[in-house]
């Protein structure tokens, strides 16, 4: 299926070069946002990535920037950057939707990762689409139908944060916000030839709200490049006195992480599933291997190995029904919640606060026995997905029981490392022979996102990451 736009020429998609352009006065935030809403305006009735578009709102931030530019005010890391959000963060002036119609009104203030995207500099221009809670690697709902990847309009971009993907992707903007319970930044990253960095529980505050999906959810950056990763992480980690997890900051940023060399690093591969019942796709166990050797060429002690994988079922569920349960808790209208919603709060009921808290204790058992392959190497590298990006309708008429077995291939890499909750970080690995975008996932040592960012920086480097046609950089 021909993609409609996909001849529409992006605006430049590095943030980093852009945000460095702006603050040195080679481009006006205001041209900038013009540019980008442009294409949103041309790509996304094909794709469907935005909830909604905050045209004026992101017209008059722009011209804020623009007239403190002109006072001489000082600019942040982000000034003028267009940025995009995923509809479970709160942006003032906005409904929180949670991707379905059960809440309608707007939210009184900014969410705290979206007020230090503002600290920094960077303009607002919409809200992206996500399955009713996040449920789901797929993004497609009752209320605000399917979004297309970019690459092929017939498959899904992966979810929770397709339609942040989607933006990302296609050019919409240079980098966007997802959040990943599950792998719900690192699917959509892997669908769509992203970079996705899951980052240590804890590095990112969740405020207003206390936790996401309890121990296993975090936000963080859907980007282009590993640069553009941390220089929006380092505008984004550090914790509140109200976020149940913290965890301790590095001392060394992340965007010098990424400018450095990673040195001799020990990486372990495996492309065996953390989920029993689940075979990886030939083209995806291909990459891992393509990966492990040029690491090695590279100059790094590569061996296969066997992670050990604990079962992390019983620590994983628990929350995942606990934070379905707590988020429809605090809807307005829990009448308008999908049919497959409701059914998976009626299935999770067992699921009670005593028995979250004790699933959480569970995922302590897990983390411990998880790390210790990291007794043996710095690093382990895995496929992102199972499969390759599915296509469009996974969820079509089926239950909560039907789209968690549908699911099960996605998230059969990622979901661990929620549940104990290491940085894990997705990276495109070139193109599989169905065209669609290759991944692998690189996972740290609890909170080592540093290595993580330094190795693949390096891995960037040597194999340049496949660019969408349509979202390159104009000539002119």
């Amino acid at each position: 299926m021909p993609d409609p736009s996909a001849a529409t020429p992006a605006p430049p998609s590095d943030a980093t070069a852009l945000a460095a352009a702006l603050r040195a006065g080679d481009a006006t935030a205001t041209a900038t946002l013009e540019r980008h809403l442009d294409v949103i305006a041309r790509r996304d009735p094909a794709l469907h990535a935005f909830s909604v578009v905050l045209t004026d709102e992101a017209r008059a931030e722009a011209a804020f920037r623009d007239a403190g530019t002109a006072r001489g005010v000082s600019a942040g890391p982000l000034h003028g950057v267009p940025v995009a959000v995923k509809e479970e963060i709160d942006v003032a002036g906005c409904v929180t939707t949670f991707g379905g119609r059960a809440n309608r009104t707007p939210a009184p203030a900014d969410g705290e990762v979206v007020r230090r995207l503002r600290d920094a500099g960077a303009v607002i221009v919409g809200k992206t689409h996500m399955p009713e809670f996040g449920q789901w690697p797929f993004t497609e709902s009752v209320a605000h139908g399917q979004t297309r990847n970019p690459w092929d309009p017939t498959r899904s971009p992966g979810g929770s944060s397709g339609g942040t993907a989607v933006a990302v992707a296609a050019g919409m903007v240079p980098v966007a916000i997802g959040g990943d319970g599950g792998g719900s930044i690192r699917i959509p990253s892997a669908c769509c030839g992203l970079v996705g960095l899951k980052p240590q529980r804890g590095r990112v505050s969740s405020a207003p709200y206390e936790h996401l999906w309890w121990a296993l959810g975090t936000a963080g950056p859907l980007a282009r490049s590993v640069r553009d990763a941390a220089l929006v992480y380092d505008v984004l980690r550090g914790n509140l006195p109200s976020d149940l997890f913290t965890c301790p900051d590095p001392a060394e940023s992340f965007v010098a992480a990424a400018a450095r060399e990673p040195g001799r690093l020990r990486i372990g591969w495996s492309v065996r599933p953390v989920s029993r019942g689940v075979r990886p796709d030939r083209a995806n166990v291909a990459a891992v291997e393509a990966t492990a050797r040029l690491l090695a060429e590279l100059g790094h002690d590569v061996r296969e190995v066997d992670p050990g994988y604990p079962d992390p079922t019983a620590a994983f569920v628990p929350q995942f029904f606990g934070g379905i349960r707590a988020e429809a808790a605090a809807v307005e209208h829990p009448e308008a919640l999908e049919r497959r919603t409701r059914q998976t709060l009626a299935l999770g009921r067992w699921a009670s606060d005593a028995i979250v808290r004790s699933a959480i204790r569970r995922g302590e058992a897990v983390s411990e026995r998880a790390n210790r392959v990291f007794d043996d190497v710095d690093v382990l590298l895995t496929p992102t997905l199972a499969c390759r990006p599915p296509r469009l309708g996974r969820l079509d008429g089926v239950g909560t029981v039907r789209a968690a077995l549908r699911s099960m291939p996605m998230i059969a890499y990622t979901a661990l490392w929620n549940v104990t909750g290491n940085p894990a970080m997705s990276l495109p690995a070139g193109l599989g022979p169905d065209g669609l975008p290759d991944a692998v996932q690189l996972v740290g040592r609890l909170g080592d996102e540093p290595t993580l960012l330094s190795l693949g920086a390096q891995f960037e480097a040597a194999r340049p990451f496949p660019v969408l046609p349509s979202a390159a950089e104009p000539t002119a």
